[in-house]
């Protein structure tokens, strides 16, 4: 009798969001993915009957909402401030934590600090290195000062093995390092692959709920910045945290992108040093410090006021023209969007007079920080017309405003916010849009300045004084006056 030949059954999987399709497609056809990775062919496992081994034996009982006691979530406050802002007070029993991050930011440093933290409170961290050896993590905790008491290695990549260490340690903290690296024998595509991480960060995710331990998590980035894996792992964790830095830049900053406990507005900064991620309780203070010019003032500086969460940040935004060569000049940012840069430096061509068309413009936020909103519009054009006319801006001077395409200046958010900000760290001047002075309160010594448009606020910071040894009193024409150097 001849046997029946089995028929492997595979689909085409979507790497972002993880849709599956029986036959190829090119790219995803779900609604509102957009993913432009096409799709994966991939090995379905068969069916299997009944319950898996690892759910529960017994269905849950459904429970009227009413029903259920009132009860907050009680944290565990961590000795790091920063981490405890952007976590929304401290780590949430029972919680997933995913942290993500290009390779060499910090992930495994910071998350080999945390369980510094969790370990010096007298409880077991059980630390999965999927990727390094417990020999290279002990180098690197040798370099933290850390001698790694209470901190339990296990170098495992097998997913039922790990869950099965779990249920037998039940430690304080689990840390997964990295969930790209887990695999299971239910999936039969390999590790790192949709199937694969989904499985695994269900899984995870069923433990701690049921245990009430808190895992955190880390992930790879993509080329383009996004997250490895399938999307609905974002879905399945309670928190989303991003490690971001720049090149170069010695700051990192922690985001959350998700936070099922708080606010997804914190950020907390950190700054890398030989002791690993050192908190920054004072980032203003601390980015005022290397400014350059000292009393005269820098030459294509000017500070801005950018709020975060619930602070408020003073960075200090650089520009750099210079006359271009070529027949389409460059334009450089760095910590901006550059499409807003096009856009600022168009507005102020063409609508206040400043000869930046024939200019190569490179435009950098001091520290490696980035800025997306744009109440920093008004302190990047000033900061262009500085480098222009070569003239200094006063260094006890700021800015925040966001600047539209009549070149008139629109009101912002938080603006008593920003400029207690500025005042606290002693600026004397800032130049804001005059809608929002109406009950804005002024600190003492400070002079606040509303303008509403744009050549309104360059005549109000570059005086012919700066370069041409006039009286203060007068003020640069942006049309008529200045020449360009």
């Amino acid at each position: 009798m001849a046997k029946v030949k089995d028929r492997r059954r595979t689909v085409f999987m979507c790497q972002s969001c993880g849709n599956e399709n029986p036959k190829w497609m090119g790219f995803c056809p779900a609604q509102g993915c957009g993913s432009q990775t096409p799709l994966v062919e991939m090995d379905v496992a068969p069916a299997v009957k009944g319950r898996p081994a690892w759910l529960p034996s017994q269905p849950t009982d459904v429970t009227e909402l009413s029903a259920i006691a009132p009860g907050g979530q009680s944290r565990q406050p961590l000795p790091s401030p920063e981490l405890n802002r952007v976590l929304g007070g401290g780590v949430v029993p029972g919680s997933v934590v995913l942290l993500a991050g290009e390779p060499g930011v910090g992930k495994s440093t910071l998350l080999l600090q945390l369980a510094q933290y969790v370990a010096a409170k007298d409880q077991k961290v059980l630390y999965v290195c999927g990727e390094e050896s417990p020999e290279q993590i002990k180098l690197r905790s040798e370099r933290l000062g850390f001698t790694g008491e209470g901190v339990l290695m296990l170098p495992e990549t097998d997913l039922e093995a790990v869950i099965e260490k779990l249920d037998s340690i039940r430690p304080g903290l689990a840390i997964v390092d990295s969930i790209q690296t887990l695999y299971s024998d239910d999936e039969s595509s390999g590790p790192g692959s949709v199937g694969q991480v989904r499985e695994a960060g269900l899984r995870l995710l069923r433990w701690a709920k049921s245990s009430g331990i808190p895992i955190f998590v880390s992930g790879h980035m993509t080329k383009d910045g996004s997250l490895a894996g399938p999307r609905v792992l974002e879905h399945m964790v309670d928190v989303v945290l991003y490690l971001e830095s720049q090149e170069d830049g010695g700051y990192r900053v922690l985001r959350a992108g998700k936070n099922r406990f708080g606010a997804t507005t914190e950020v907390g900064v950190f700054e890398m040093t030989e002791k690993g991620l050192v908190d920054v309780s004072d980032p203003s203070k601390a980015l005022l410090s290397q400014r350059a010019g000292g009393s005269i003032g820098a030459t294509g500086a000017t500070l801005t006021p950018v709020v975060e969460g619930s602070r408020a940040l003073l960075l200090e935004v650089q520009a750099l023209t210079s006359p271009s060569q070529l027949p389409v000049p460059r334009r450089v940012a760095n910590g901006v969007d550059y499409n807003r840069l096009l856009m600022l430096v168009a507005v102020a061509s063409r609508r206040a007079g400043l000869e930046l068309s024939g200019q190569d413009i490179i435009v950098n936020v001091a520290g490696g920080f980035k800025i997306d909103e744009p109440a920093a519009d008004l302190a990047l054009v000033l900061a262009m017309a500085s480098s222009l006319y070569n003239c200094p801006l006063d260094p006890a001077l700021c800015a925040f405003g966001e600047l539209g395409l009549s070149a008139e200046i629109r009101a912002v958010s938080q603006a008593q916010r920003r400029i207690a900000e500025a005042g606290r760290l002693g600026l004397k001047k800032c130049i804001l849009p005059e809608s929002c002075l109406e009950g804005l309160i002024v600190p003492d010594g400070m002079k606040a300045v509303g303008v509403r448009t744009l050549r309104q606020a360059v005549n109000a910071v570059l005086t012919k004084d700066q370069g041409k040894d006039q009286s203060k009193d007068q003020s640069w024409d942006t049309k008529a006056e200045l020449e360009p150097v």
